[in-house]
């Protein structure tokens, strides 16, 4: 039996922006569905980029982690930053084929992309050892020259070759002879993407699989081959063809749901969540040292100094002599220790009017180096409304990563707990607050946040 590959293209959805940690919760998932290969964008923000790469590193140790690079030398470079930890690291060289798109995204003519290649797939070797040479417009490229160029790229080191009917013009049998030819002449793995804009782009891959292709590029959404269709048609059709995909079957129907609401529209634009259903599998005791302990705060996507790594794993073994420390508990950890920088911003007073037949208002006073600062905002809700309303006096939107709340204690006059985690520059910072107004506790956390970004941006 012939192991087909899968390598998940979700996140590379033109369609789709996603948060830092939607992507992260996105690579999590198809982890945990066992997909092959997890194929990433090429980096554009250097900063961001990499820290998610390096973030999903902590914690994909069986899947591929592939980071398209190829447009320019520096891509490369990035690339090859970005997975210097993963366990599984891949360049991909993603680049196209054909003469209108060397020449309008290239600005390359044929002779020229060939040397390009060559060098670009020898760059990626010398850094990474797994390189993939991946044509985006196969399918539109003069045959010949496609040839050399996948030759040019195996003889550079490429382990891989890919190539695409990114156009859509190509009927399943046509393109099946297709990936055949490329099998013949590669000698290298073989892998193909098609675009579902017709609708068959399932069909495409299944007969190129059966006709030697071992690699297929799906995606949950968007336009590529989707995953519960190739997958389904593996699972039915394999043993009579002589090929499986190593699928975690029991999952995949929750994963795919899952991961089909984060790309969903119907989704709020701020994540809130008032569960205490356990997170990201992270369970830590008093035994786990300082090591486990970084590792569990990089897998929520915090990038601490190491005298703050130590300060969250001290508090994290004084708490685990009582209980054991989950997500929420960790999260409420570093909030608490982590990075305390003294108050750039003070509360002084806030005003919430709210109801059922009037849109929620919020008037926020804040103390800033002795200066009284206001500001006034409707919002969708009154927690909306307070977080626009500090926005509107600092002058900057900051994005909302997560925001919990929670009861510390019962009865009418419970306390509660809010925790606010804003990212800044890529970088993830948190802050809690604590008060029998919800409300009041929301704020509170929202500024601490906001403290410890402008003390490090101003500081450091």
């Amino acid at each position: 039996m012939k192991q087909i590959k899968i390598a998940d293209k979700t996140l590379c959805r033109s369609d789709k922006t996603f948060s830092f940690k939607e992507r992260l919760e996105i690579i999590r998932q198809l982890e945990k569905l066992k997909v092959d290969v997890i194929e990433l964008p090429e980096i554009t923000n250097a900063r961001t980029d990499i820290l998610l790469v390096r973030t999903a590193s902590s914690f994909v140790k069986n899947s591929v982690i592939s980071v398209a690079a190829g447009s320019n030398e520096q891509s490369i470079v990035d690339a090859a930053a970005a997975l210097s930890v993963a366990n599984k690291g891949r360049i991909r060289i993603e680049v196209p084929m054909s003469a209108v798109g060397m020449e309008y995204f290239m600005h390359k003519k044929p002779e020229k992309m060939n040397e390009w290649v060559k060098y670009a797939v020898e760059k990626a070797v010398s850094l990474c050892p797994d390189v993939e040479f991946c044509a985006v417009d196969a399918t539109r490229a003069e045959a010949d020259f496609l040839i050399e160029v996948i030759k040019t790229a195996v003889a550079s080191g490429a382990k891989t070759v890919s190539v695409c009917d990114s156009a859509a013009g190509m009927m399943p049998d046509d393109f099946a002879n297709f990936g055949k030819k490329i099998v013949e002449e590669a000698g290298v793995d073989v892998g193909v993407g098609c675009s579902n804009k017709n609708g068959l782009a399932s069909a495409e891959a299944i007969m190129a699989v059966r006709d030697g292709v071992s690699v297929v590029k799906t995606s949950i959404g968007g336009d590529g081959v989707p995953f519960d269709a190739f997958a389904g048609m593996v699972k039915d059709c394999g043993d009579n063809y002589g090929f499986y995909a190593g699928t975690s079957y029991t999952e995949m129907h929750r994963i795919l749901s899952q991961v089909g609401w984060i790309c969903s529209d119907k989704k709020m634009e701020k994540n809130v969540s008032v569960s205490s259903v356990e997170e990201n599998g992270i369970r830590l005791d008093a035994k786990d040292d300082i090591n486990a302990v970084s590792a569990a705060v990089a897998k929520l996507g915090y990038d601490l100094s190491d005298e703050d790594n130590k300060r969250v794993h001290e508090e994290v073994c004084r708490v685990a002599e009582k209980r054991s420390v989950g997500a929420k508990e960790l999260d409420a950890i570093i909030a608490t220790v982590a990075l305390q920088v003294p108050d750039s911003y003070k509360l002084e007073n806030y005003v919430i009017n709210n109801g059922n037949i009037i849109s929620a208002s919020a008037q926020i006073t804040l103390i800033r180096d002795g200066k009284t600062l206001q500001g006034v905002a409707i919002g969708d809700g009154p927690i909306d409304a307070a977080f626009v309303a500090i926005e509107q006096i600092i002058g900057h939107r900051y994005e909302l990563d997560d925001f919990q709340i929670q009861s510390i204690t019962e009865g009418k006059e419970a306390v509660g707990s809010a925790l606010v985690k804003l990212r800044f520059d890529g970088k993830l910072y948190s802050g809690n607050g604590i008060s029998t107004d919800i409300i009041g506790a929301s704020i509170r956390a929202y500024i601490s946040a906001v403290n410890k970004i402008v003390y490090e941006e101003h500081n450091v």
